[in-house]
């Protein structure tokens, strides 16, 4: 087995939808929650990302759970220690306040970082860090709620705070200021097991042909293939593989085509 070799590497002409690991930090700690709340320790960071990685995930997604309430990200020496030993894109997010907050990360072996609370205080620093970093290193993180059908508001500091934004009209501005992918966050359905938001995967693209990784509620490879017909781009999964009900390569099964760019959203059926 060629561990970590991702599937999008296997042809410059036919790309696969990725799949990420999320793993949500406390402190030292992985958790996992429902809805963002109810908290549960699951166990060590490094040692459930390294397992990921083995299985074969395209990606690993690191998020800081308490960084905004703290004004500051916790992840710097978990991200250093898994770029020893995880050869696959990293993110990472939470508490990301400044051109200083990326920079240090970045330095750590993050790919790329993602924003929630500072981008929408200052969008300025979406630009920034495009103009730095290239806009493939800038991850919107948006953590949508429904307000009303067909209709969600951008909330932070992991769903607890209303922002009164409405989150399709946030992402066109963030997109006009440079970021390069959305990390789409459906509250509601976060931890449920009750599949994704499709209507918000589908709302989101039809305002933006940026890459989506689409993240809640994923509850078997069914809804892998479901969210990337919605228009996803990668599906982010965290309750799935943290409790062992399926592997990477499980999750994938359902996906028995590849995928060709096209002109629409990022990819159609071959």
């Amino acid at each position: 087995m060629t561990v970590g070799l991702s599937v999008n590497k296997l042809s410059s002409q036919v790309s696969y939808p990725r799949l990420i690991a999320r793993l949500d930090i406390k402190g030292p700690n992985l958790i996992k929650g429902i809805q963002l709340e109810g908290l549960r320790v699951i166990g060590d960071p490094s040692v459930f990302a390294f397992k990921y990685y083995e299985q074969g995930a395209d990606e690993i997604l690191y998020m800081d759970s308490v960084a905004s309430l703290y004004g500051r990200n916790n992840l710097t020496e978990v991200v250093a220690r898994a770029a020893e030993e995880i050869f696959i894109p990293m993110t990472v997010g939470g508490g990301i306040r400044n051109l200083s907050d990326a920079r240090l990360l970045l330095n750590s072996g993050a790919d790329k970082v993602a924003m929630n609370t500072a981008a929408l205080s200052n969008p300025n620093l979406i630009r920034d860090l495009a103009g730095i970093y290239g806009s493939q290193c800038v991850v919107l993180s948006v953590e949508a709620k429904t307000i009303s059908d067909g209709n969600w508001e951008a909330y932070t500091n992991n769903g607890r705070e209303r922002t009164g934004r409405d989150v399709l009209q946030w992402i066109e501005q963030a997109v006009r200021f440079g970021v390069g992918e959305i990390l789409l966050t459906s509250v509601d359905r976060e931890g449920t097991r009750r599949g994704p938001d499709l209507g918000l995967i589908s709302a989101v693209r039809s305002v933006t042909g940026l890459p989506i990784i689409a993240s809640g509620g994923l509850r078997d490879p069914g809804d892998f293939t479901l969210a990337v017909k919605a228009g996803a781009d990668a599906v982010a999964v965290a309750d799935a593989l943290h409790y062992s009900r399926f592997t990477v390569a499980e999750l994938r099964s359902g996906l028995s085509q590849p995928l060709i760019p096209g002109k629409t959203h990022g990819y159609r059926r071959l």
